[in-house]
């Protein structure tokens, strides 16, 4: 009897302990449905750099976890907030776009990080906030009719923009809200309030030097217009860069935005991108600056994010 009481005793403390471990854990994974209904801003990085700065600067903060994702609410500049990581690459992008969509109650999507220039008017440390975005990538791979020639086939009646070798530029089917059929889309045009906004700010303070003194060889600025692209490559190639900026006139190309534009589409939620440089795609007479500036540039994206709240009213 008095094993048996001892027993049960210590299954209870277990299950106390257990509890209490839950209660003080700072994300907890959750069950289907939605978590929070207050509507907020959902702030999308795509990796932990990126992320690091503007959770510094976020109040009241709560954690939750959904399929391993982290997702932490509260306020940042005043306004309500849901941040995360969408993980890199186009199709995390697209994934946890959707996630946030059905689990939190947002109601605008902003997305912050790195990018590399592809426009040679802009330099590392720039921040473009890109008045569109297209997926660069979504191609066809024509088939080769002679020596260095592709062609695509004569039904295929969408491929209008100048190939790269065999790589075809093509809109995407997209089924949206409001709408009953699919449609081809090459470009996912920000929200035209969000961009006034973002023109309105003036100048904003962008670091020049990192934290060991490295310091660029121009002031940055922050660049409202013109477009970005995105696409499953990291690019860091000299010729296609080139292309890229006289195909898609593009300011930026990344891994991701254009995938949560596309999201953004689908659903009717109103989103706008801050992208800094990081590097310039190729571009640049040395190797790849990612690993000297991803830290600054990611700072820069943060403080002109952080700047936008703070001026939204």
């Amino acid at each position: 009897m008095v094993r048996t009481f001892l027993a049960t005793l210590l299954v209870l403390l277990a299950i106390s302990v257990d509890a209490s471990a839950a209660v003080g854990a700072t994300h907890v994974e959750r069950p289907p449905g939605v978590i929070d209904r207050t509507p907020r801003v959902a702030i999308i990085c795509a990796f932990e750099p990126e992320l690091s700065t503007l959770l510094k600067n976020v109040t009241g903060k709560r954690g939750y976890r959904v399929n391993g994702v982290e997702f932490t609410t509260g306020k940042l500049r005043g306004k309500p907030v849901v941040l995360f990581l969408s993980g890199i690459s186009m199709t995390n992008a697209a994934m946890n776009t959707q996630l946030v969509l059905d689990r939190f109650n947002v109601t605008h999507i902003v997305f912050s990080g790195i990018a590399g220039g592809v426009n040679p008017a802009l330099n590392v440390g720039d921040v473009v906030v890109a008045e569109r975005w297209a997926q660069y990538l979504e191609i066809l791979a024509a088939r080769e009719v002679s020596p260095g020639s592709f062609a695509p086939p004569g039904w295929m009646d969408d491929v209008k923009l100048p190939n790269f070798g065999m790589m075809h530029p093509r809109p995407v089917g997209v089924r949206s809200k409001g709408r009953e059929k699919e449609e081809k889309k090459l470009w996912f045009a920000a929200d035209a309030k969000l961009l006034a906004m973002a023109r309105a700010l003036g100048d904003v303070k962008l670091a020049d030097c990192d934290e060991k003194k490295v310091c660029l060889t121009s002031k940055p600025r922050l660049v409202v217009g013109g477009n970005g692209v995105s696409g499953q490559a990291f690019v860091d190639n000299a010729a296609f860069r080139e292309y890229t900026f006289k195909t898609f006139d593009a300011s930026v190309l990344d891994m991701e935005t254009a995938a949560t534009a596309m999201v953004a589409y689908a659903n009717g939620v109103p989103y706008i991108a801050f992208r800094s440089l990081s590097d310039l795609a190729g571009g640049g007479k040395g190797e790849n600056e990612i690993e000297t500036f991803f830290k600054l540039a990611a700072d820069n994206s943060a403080n002109v994010l952080m700047a936008f709240l703070s001026a939204w009213k």
